[in-house]
């Protein structure tokens, strides 16, 4: 697992403090951001040894591609995928083979199988199954919530086939075994989303 390498795609008050639990687990983290602004900060004050960079060539060094990135409402009161459309295009152009990306933005279910694979395997011109692996985790935490931290919240991880979620090596080096105390739940990938919604009631 220490061999891994993590590149966490988007550094905002979901992604970075997840690049910072990895780089303390003794992981190689790249921390990616389109942002080179905040990279350049981020890189003055860094004391987790985090590659952070805005240089999405960087990213094909990653073992596994978690994108974090935020899914605005529209004025229709729709959800924006843009960002989740645009990282999984930067994202799909630097993959490399037997790479694992994981989806932990807040989307509705169906996005990750529906919207961002076939963008992976466009933008990558490979298979998903095949040449790379896809999963989805919901991000749960709130900027200021003490009560619910990262090591504390219990995450849901959702793999794209029951070999995914058997895969326990694969599972601590995508995070949760790494520093979450609480119980990690493996569901079906079409349903993650949904399992989020009906735990916030």
């Amino acid at each position: 697992m220490k061999t891994k390498t993590v590149c966490i795609t988007g550094l905002g008050y979901v992604g970075l403090p997840l690049a910072e639990a990895f780089a303390k687990k003794h992981l190689r983290v790249i921390g990616y951001d389109v942002n080179a602004a905040k990279i350049k900060k981020l890189s003055q004050n860094n004391e987790c040894n985090i590659e952070f960079t805005s240089d999405p060539v960087m990213i094909r060094e990653a073992d596994f591609v978690i994108i974090c990135v935020p899914t605005p409402v529209t004025k229709s009161k729709e959800p924006d995928l843009s960002y989740v459309k645009s990282a999984a295009e930067l994202v799909g152009k630097n993959l490399k083979k037997g790479a694992v990306v994981v989806l932990e933005s807040t989307v509705y279910p169906g996005v990750t199988e529906e919207t961002v694979k076939p963008i992976l395997e466009e933008k990558s011109e490979m298979k998903c199954g095949a040449d790379f692996k896809i999963g989805y985790s919901p991000e749960r935490i709130n900027p200021g919530d003490e009560a619910h931290t990262l090591e504390k919240i219990t995450k849901i991880v959702a793999g794209m086939d029951k070999l995914f979620c058997k895969q326990k090596p694969l599972l601590n080096c995508l995070r949760y075994f790494c520093f979450a105390k609480r119980n990690i739940s493996l569901v079906k990938l079409s349903l993650n989303p949904l399992e989020k919604r009906l735990q916030n009631f």
